[in-house]
């Protein structure tokens, strides 16, 4: 993956940490007009006007969240700001600035690290997002990047976890579960390779699949479709532990039950294909898979013919009383209690 076929590679140590902030910096400008200050003074300053601001951060950990065999560079540092963005998105706030940290070892020379960058600055254009500020330091377990993703909303425009009713319907942009089963294509090539490394994967019948494991899209056009379709959700999450662990949270948290019915589920036909070739039930991969980074929300019943017919809506279930539990409603019209079987990042 590292392996750089250019003879030439430049050792961060010649640089230094302040060198190779300036060296990376220089890819950044300023397009956001709550951005003051951005890289090189001792903190960014935003102006927000008289908008909220919605902060969120996240960690991604080599060989905890993603596996430099078969990840890109470039694509990691898209990847690592879409996650971020993903959750101001699921605030129904706009995304307008990130800062990013890295801890990196030795084994890494610049022009990786300039890879890494590409795909940042690549995201910061893609989803209209300032790049900030950061920090580097060293590692000597692998590579580490910190993302802080901040946004604006006006206080009436934010969606929290806790405000979905009963009868209230469950929608969820795009598709589901894709992106797990793009993880398991690539983890089975790695393995083949490892095996015979000479052998030479052949991807076309999954290009969709890996691409939404490697290259994830925040949703950031999902707050115009609201303001379009004049919807604002009783509740919203973004979905990347899984749709059973999420639903679930807003469950918990608006103090409702819910019914997810199996047969309104979104699922891509090459997902469908790919899990019988795996012989896995597509099913427990669409609620359980996680990293689709779409959007779960809730909206009133009576604004049900807002989103009939969208291409980006489904609706996938309704709010019911807590004391009637959460429920999948499976083909066959059984009920079973939905579980959290979704990511955990403290399992070990």
């Amino acid at each position: 993956m590292l392996e750089n076929k250019d003879p030439q590679r430049t050792s961060i140590a010649q640089l230094g940490e302040f060198g190779l902030i300036d060296h990376l910096a220089k890819n950044f400008g300023i397009t956001q007009e709550s951005t003051l200050t951005g890289i090189g003074d001792d903190a960014a300053v935003i102006d927000p006007g008289d908008q909220k601001v919605v902060v969120s951060t996240d960690f991604l950990i080599e060989g905890v969240h993603f596996d430099l065999s078969y990840m890109p560079l470039k694509h990691l540092g898209f990847k690592a700001v879409s996650v971020n963005v993903s959750d101001i998105c699921a605030m129904n706030a706009r995304p307008t600035q990130v800062t990013v940290s890295i801890a990196v070892s030795n084994r890494f020379p610049l022009e990786a690290i300039e890879e890494l960058y590409a795909g940042i600055a690549l995201a910061a254009l893609a989803f209209k997002v300032d790049v900030v500020g950061g920090d580097t330091t060293s590692s000597t377990t692998g590579l580490i990047i910190s993302v802080t993703a901040i946004g604006l909303a006006k206080s009436e425009e934010i969606v929290y976890r806790n405000g979905a009713k009963e009868n209230d319907l469950i929608v969820v942009t795009g598709d589901i579960g894709a992106a797990y089963m793009g993880l398991q294509v690539l983890e089975r090539e790695k393995q083949v390779f490892l095996v015979n490394p000479n052998s030479q994967p052949d991807l076309d019948a999954y290009t969709y699949l890996i691409e939404r494991q490697l290259k994830p899209e925040a949703r950031t056009d999902v707050r115009t479709l609201f303001h379009a379709l004049e919807i604002k959700p009783t509740s919203m999450i973004d979905i990347s532990d899984g749709l059973s662990s999420e639903l679930l949270h807003l469950c918990k948290q608006s103090n409702t039950g819910c019914d997810l019915y199996e047969d309104k589920l979104p699922l891509d036909p090459q997902l469908i294909s790919t899990c019988e070739e795996f012989n896995i039930d597509a099913t427990t991969v669409a609620i359980n898979g996680g990293e689709d980074y779409e959007l779960l929300f809730t909206i009133p019943l009576e604004d049900f013919d807002k989103i009939k017919g969208n291409p980006n809506f489904t609706v996938i279930g309704h709010m019911t009383q807590a004391s009637a539990g959460s429920n999948l409603v499976t083909r066959a019209n059984t009920k079973i209690p939905l579980k959290a079987r979704g990511w955990n990042a403290l399992d070990e």
